[in-house]
């Protein structure tokens, strides 16, 4: 099989599938690949939270923390691109519930009050709550916290329902769907891309990675290598009463979320580290993640921390050294964009939205200079 597209989406998560609805809505013709099923890996093993206000700069473990303050302009933008699907995109799965940032220790409020201002300066609204007013909002809060801030904007959306709406919705609109169809060659032929697949060959100017852990794989099909790192992180779920909790909870200074999904149970995120990243398989879990997650719900949560635990699971992600997110077309292979990284998720619009402008030569809404690729090329020693 032979197929002549515009674009050529590699990676059908939540990312992708975004990315080929708008793509298909301002004129392309779109054809999306993926190695196995859209939304078995990465984008639908997530927590699914949505990060508007700022959260915690290093993930358990995490060496190199994340510059927060310079994403907030993206995570206002995001936001907004969110309410917008929400209002085209049926089934999305979108809870805007609020969130609330929780500190427990003199340092941690002080980071909770310095956030505050930055929210306000990117027109993110947060509100500085003590302790006590914190548990008058949400009674559930433990006796440890001392200070929280309140977003009405923070939330999350389904990880089973967001992409695959998305990718569906790209479908109804033009777009062509491939599952299990891996990538096998990328080969430059004149102005274009001839994308190889055991399965066909598709033919297009543009060519878009958005393929999460195997992003660096499909750069170096192209030529160029990229300094990206797969990893895979830990969630977990309890069982709980109905309407339990009804916002989203997080921690200033460790990696922890927590929030009830539209089955009822408890879904707990935060970036703990799972076992090491496997091409094909589900990395392992790792039991000091566990009793280390649900120590802290015990402690911030006390009246849902003893809840039943249901399920353990396990998610790839790609991580940069820099570990902010990478967007952008490779200087060494014109017509090939790449997408990811850090808040992946989150930004699943806002990327959409970006590579959609460069794909179609104009600017961009906001400015993501900062995290282009080029930062990340290895270059070839002698």
């Amino acid at each position: 099989m032979r197929s002549e597209v515009d674009v050529v989406v590699i990676g059908a998560g939540i990312v992708g599938a975004a990315t080929a609805l708008a793509l298909t809505r301002a004129g392309s013709r779109v054809a999306v690949l993926d190695r196995t099923v859209p939304n078995t890996a990465g984008s639908g093993t997530t927590a699914g939270n949505l990060h508007i206000q700022t959260i915690h700069t290093r993930r358990p473990g995490q060496g190199t923390a994340v510059d927060v303050e310079q994403l907030l302009p993206l995570q206002k933008s995001t936001s907004t691109l969110w309410n917008s699907l929400a209002e085209t995109v049926p089934g999305l799965g979108l809870n805007r519930c609020g969130g609330f940032m929780v500190a427990e220790t003199e340092q941690q409020v002080d980071a909770l009050v310095t956030k505050h201002a930055w929210e306000q300066d990117a027109g993110i609204p947060t509100e500085v709550l003590t302790g006590d007013e914190a548990r008058r909002a949400l009674p559930a809060l433990g006796p440890t916290i001392e200070a929280a801030t309140w977003c009405p904007w923070d939330g999350f959306a389904e990880p089973d329902l967001a992409g695959p709406a998305l990718l569906g919705q790209a479908v109804l609109e033009g777009a062509t769907v491939h599952p299990s169809t891996p990538v096998t060659g990328l080969a430059r032929v004149g102005d274009d891309w001839e994308v190889l697949t055991d399965s066909g060959t598709w033919t297009a100017p543009v060519v878009i990675d958005v393929a999460g852990p195997w992003m660096a794989p499909i750069a170096s099909l192209a030529g160029v290598s990229l300094d990206l790192v797969p990893t895979s992180l830990q969630m977990h779920s309890l069982s709980a009463a109905p309407r339990a909790l009804e916002v989203l909870v997080q921690h200033v200074g460790e990696g922890m979320s927590i929030k009830q999904d539209r089955t009822g149970r408890l879904v707990l995120g935060g970036g703990w580290p799972a076992g090491a990243f496997h091409d094909t398989d589900a990395a392992p879990s790792r039991r000091e993640s566990t009793t280390g997650n649900l120590e802290q719900v015990r402690r911030l949560l006390p009246t849902l921390g003893r809840n039943r635990l249901l399920e353990t699971w396990t998610g790839p992600v790609v991580t940069t050294p820099d570990e902010m997110p990478v967007i952008g077309e490779l200087s060494g292979a014109p017509g090939v964009f790449v997408a990811g990284g850090t808040y992946s998720f989150t930004f699943a619009p806002l990327w959409a939205q970006v590579l959609t402008a460069l794909v179609h030569g104009s600017e961009p809404e906001v400015d993501v200079s900062a995290f282009s690729p080029d930062r990340l090329v290895h270059l070839p020693t002698y």
